[in-house]
């Protein structure tokens, strides 16, 4: 019997469907925008339906660059915006550099922000580039980096691409924040956007698909878990990629909030509050456990105290975290706690070959299998 139950959301709860449509347009709107890198080809801050779906399948290449970082223990949105745009940066200014190799070693030695971003639009203006997503997995396939390594490996792609050594690549990067900005403003929309990250959005016009979630499961029936697993003693809490306000709109409108421990509710808003408070042990998020231990200890517990815990934890068989990716597996693991796959996320029925690889506790059809784990 646990008697504490940690949840993902996004493959878990909610489909991961929209966060992964808001990825492939911001690597769209950063590649072809004018505010941004400006390459030959078309855009809209409006896309239907139809354009949304031949986005993704460009951006991603048929969803392989999003199972392959998947794979390699990447589970946040914002880091596979980063890794896919960046890696088409390296690959333009590979290009580039046959042209003006100075401006690219001197590009390569400084933090790349939109002002930079900028600077290479005008001068690969008449390059005539387009990207080749088709590269992604084949580049990344030469090294065994995982999890948040990954984003250090792009400097190795540059080198081997340009020739040129190079730092700038991190999770600390100002390239990455203009990704995680830019995704933010499409999956909030116009409305909300400054709410989140202080300031309008860039490119006006987007609608946001905060009001367009899709529950894994109709949310009369994931009530009917919650309040069962409540009735057996369990306590519930959450540890999620999604920033604050994307985690508790959607939860409330389900009428799900209310299960959930307020001070368990651990998200990518305090992962990112924890990291500037403490670069030193930066990157937090998944698959490293700090959400989740954040969670463990409650919100009440402050950040330095939880990151000095000792892993596993003494305890931690009497926690059970349910995930869908490898990535919240690998987060349970160093903290001792049980895990519990859901085969809901993005690769579907097939990642339970994966994760019986793995030797995953559980594997479960569906978030309500959990009862009968915990009977």
């Amino acid at each position: 019997m646990y008697n504490l139950i940690l949840f993902d959301i996004d493959g878990v709860l909610l489909s991961e469907e929209r966060y992964f449509d808001a990825s492939a347009l911001t690597v769209w709107e950063l590649l072809f925008h004018e505010h941004y890198l400006g390459l030959p080809g078309p855009f809209t801050p409006s896309p239907d339906h139809d354009l949304i779906r031949q986005v993704r399948s460009r951006m991603f290449h048929d969803d392989e660059i999003l199972s392959f970082m998947k794979s390699r223990g990447i589970n946040s949105n914002w880091d596979m915006v980063y890794l896919t745009f960046s890696h088409q940066l390296i690959l333009l200014l590979a290009e580039y550099s046959k042209v003006d190799k100075r401006f690219v070693e001197n590009i390569l030695t400084r933090q790349i922000g939109v002002d930079e971003i900028l600077m290479i639009a005008q001068k690969v203006k008449d390059l005539g580039y387009q990207p080749d997503f088709s590269r992604f997995v084949a580049d990344f396939s030469k090294g065994d980096a995982q999890k948040q390594e990954l984003l250090l490996y792009l400097n190795t792609i540059a080198h081997e691409k340009i020739g040129v050594d190079t730092s700038i690549f991190s999770r600390n990067s100002r390239l990455w924040n203009v990704c995680q900005e830019t995704f933010q403003e499409w999956y909030l929309g116009d409305q909300l956007i400054a709410k989140s990250i202080g300031r309008e959005a860039r490119t006006k016009g987007k609608r946001g698909f905060l009001k367009e979630e899709i529950p894994i499961v109709p949310p009369e029936e994931m009530r009917e878990v919650f309040s069962r697993l409540k009735e057996m003693g369990c306590s519930l809490g959450i540890g999620t990629g999604r920033p604050t306000i994307e985690t508790m709109v959607p939860l409330g409108e389900l009428e799900l909030l209310d299960f959930f421990e307020r001070e368990r509710i651990v998200t990518a808003s305090d992962v990112l509050d924890a990291e500037k408070a403490h670069p030193e042990h930066a990157p937090l998020a998944k698959p490293q456990p700090f959400c989740y231990v954040k969670g463990i200890f409650t919100k009440n517990m402050p950040d330095d105290e939880v990151l000095k815990q000792s892993l596993p934890l003494r305890d931690g068989s009497n926690i059970l975290i349910v995930g869908d990716s490898v990535a919240d597996y690998m987060a349970a693991r160093a903290i001792g706690a049980h895990f519990a796959a859901t085969l809901t996320g993005l690769s579907g029925k097939k990642a339970r070959e994966t994760f019986e690889k793995l030797h995953a506790d559980y594997i479960l059809e569906d978030m309500r299998d959990i009862i009968s784990v915990i009977s």
